[in-house]
C-alpha cells in the first residue's frame, strides 16, 4: 500500500482547513500558508466544483457561513467566486492555486460532490501533485472513479463503506477462533481518515488499529483538538491527527520529540 504521500513526516499532523487559530479564516490560502510558515507538513481542505467546472476550495456547499458571499457554489461560476471573501477579508482560494503556491506540502483533499471528482483531477494532472495528495470522500463511488481515472499514481483515504468494512474487520479480529475468521466487509484506499467516535460508537480504538496496521494501512484521526486526546491516541498507536487547533498538536509533538 506504499504511495509518496506516506513518505513525509511521522507522525502525520495536519493543520485541519489550514491555521484559523485567534480569528484566522479557514480554508484560505493565508491559512494554508500561514500553517505551513509554523512548520506543518500535511493540510486538510475540502473541494467543491463551481457551475463553471473549476475546483473551489471550501468547506459548506453554500457560501453564507464563512463569507460575505451567499448560495451554492455549485450555482455560482468562479469569476463570481472570485469577488467573495471569507471572513470578508481572504478571497475564496481556487485548488489550483493553493496546491501551486504550496508545492512541498502535502494535502489531503476532501472531495465534496460527485461533480468535485471531475475537477479535482485535472488539476492533480496539470500540477503533477500526485505524489503530494490523497482525495477523500464520505462517497465510495467517487473514490472508485477516481481510482479508476488516474490508478496507481492516486493515493486515497477510505470512503464511508470501506471505513465501515475496517471498523467491522477489527470488531471480528477481536473474537476467538473460530468466530475470528468470519468474513468482514472489504475495504480499499490506503488510509483511514476516521472521527475518534460516531454518536455513542467509538470507532477508532488499539483493536481498529491493530486491524489496520495488520492490513498495511494507516488510521488518521479527526478533528482532535484536546491535548490529553492527543496524547491518548498517539499512545494507541494512531498514525495521524487532524487538528483545528494545530498549535496545540504541535505542543504535544514537541513534549513526545516527535515534531518534525
Amino acid at each position: 500500500m506504499g504511495h509518496p504521500y506516506l513518505d513525509g513526516p511521522y507522525p502525520r499532523a495536519y493543520a485541519h482547513r489550514g491555521w484559523h487559530v485567534g480569528g484566522g479564516q479557514e480554508n484560505t490560502l493565508a491559512g494554508f500558508t500561514r500553517a505551513v510558515d509554523e512548520g506543518f507538513s500535511y493540510l486538510e481542505f475540502d473541494v467543491h466544483a463551481s457551475a463553471d467546472a473549476v475546483a473551489v476550495v471550501h468547506h459548506d456547499p453554500t457560501l453564507d457561513r464563512t463569507t460575505d458571499g451567499s448560495g451554492r457554489i455549485s450555482a455560482l461560476d468562479s469569476r463570481e467566486i472570485a469577488g467573495i471573501r471569507v471572513g470578508g477579508t481572504e478571497p475564496v482560494p481556487l485548488l489550483a492555486d493553493v496546491l501551486a503556491a504550496l508545492p512541498g506540502t502535502r494535502c489531503t483533499i476532501e472531495m465534496k460532490s460527485a461533480a468535485a471528482v471531475d475537477v479535482t483531477l485535472p488539476v492533480l494532472e496539470r500540477l503533477d501533485a500526485w505524489d503530494r495528495v490523497c482525495l477523500g470522500a464520505y462517497d465510495e463511488r467517487w473514490l472508485q472513479r477516481a481510482r479508476r481515472a488516474a490508478g496507481p499514481r492516486l493515493c486515497t483515504s477510505m470512503g464511508q463503506t470501506s471505513a465501515l468494512g475496517l471498523r467491522t474487520r477489527a470488531w471480528t479480529d477481536a473474537l476467538p477462533a473460530p468466530l475470528s475468521s468470519l468474513p468482514a466487509l472489504p475495504f480499499t484506499g490506503q488510509l483511514a481518515q476516521l472521527p475518534r467516535r460516531f454518536g455513542p460508537l467509538t470507532v477508532v480504538d488499539e483493536q481498529l488499529v491493530r486491524t489496520a496496521h495488520a492490513a498495511g494501512r494507516e488510521v488518521h484521526v479527526w478533528t482532535v483538538d484536546d491535548p490529553a486526546e492527543m496524547t491518548e491516541l498517539l499512545d494507541m498507536g494512531v498514525d495521524g491527527l487532524l487538528s483545528d487547533r494545530p498549535d496545540l498538536l504541535r505542543d504535544v509533538l514537541r513534549d513526545r520529540g516527535a515534531w518534525t
